[in-house]
């Protein structure tokens, strides 16, 4: 791929005005786009990566994410049904109402879209319903849930609890996160998983969309 050293060194360094420069000249010299995306998508795997070797910590990866949002912001409109061809699953994601943290779910999402998911994320403080109401109409395969507080943990039970009232929990997998989100904690409330980082929550996407 032409450049892809350029768009690793964007996503590598968090420059998000150079990613998006290099997306909009895509654009305008009307490169194949797919091609474009598997550039940007290896270099944030790239950044994940380094990430797991200790070689850089949250706030690279963070800035990363950063990059790789702000390119897709540009690319994504243009690749229309290649996306839809491409993609490896729907997820649904946000942060559950009452709580206003959404680094590490913006995180999770940048890579879930870098990996090849078709990702709608609903920002943060987003209601039981509007959950469920986005995930029916997308017909999602994934609801990702963030509590990044004790005290809003609950909402991820109710959450479930209201898909199995709706007789919609098999059609669903549930994915929470979140510093206080444990794995007992997952069992208690009969998610899908929990993952300690963005990192191992693409991978386990990835498993539960194989199974």
């Amino acid at each position: 791929m032409p450049f892809s050293n350029d768009y690793q060194k964007a996503i590598l360094t968090g420059d998000k005005a150079l990613a998006q420069k290099l997306a909009s000249e895509a654009i305008a010299a009307g490169m194949d786009i797919p091609a474009i995306v598997d550039a940007f998508s290896e270099a944030i795997r790239k950044a994940g990566d380094l990430f797991e070797e200790g070689e850089f910590f949250l706030p690279e990866l963070m800035r990363s994410a950063e990059a790789m949002k702000a390119a897709m912001a540009i690319l994504q409109p243009k690749l229309g049904a290649k996306m839809k061809k491409r993609t490896l699953g729907k997820v649904v994601i946000g942060t559950i109402f009452g709580d206003i943290h959404d680094i590490g779910k913006t995180l999770v999402a940048a890579m879930l879209s870098a990996e090849g998911f078709e990702v709608f994320d609903l920002g943060h403080d987003v209601p039981i319903e509007t959950f469920i109401s986005k995930a029916l109409e997308v017909d999602a395969d994934l609801i990702c849930i963030s509590s990044l507080l004790t005290t809003t943990m609950v909402g991820q039970k109710k959450l479930i609890d209201r898909l199995i009232e709706q007789g919609l929990r098999n059609r669903f997998k549930v994915l929470v996160g979140g510093a206080p989100v444990t794995k007992k904690w997952v069992e208690e409330i009969g998610a899908d998983g929990t993952a300690e980082n963005a990192v191992e929550a693409v991978r386990l996407a990835k498993q539960l969309i194989k199974n």
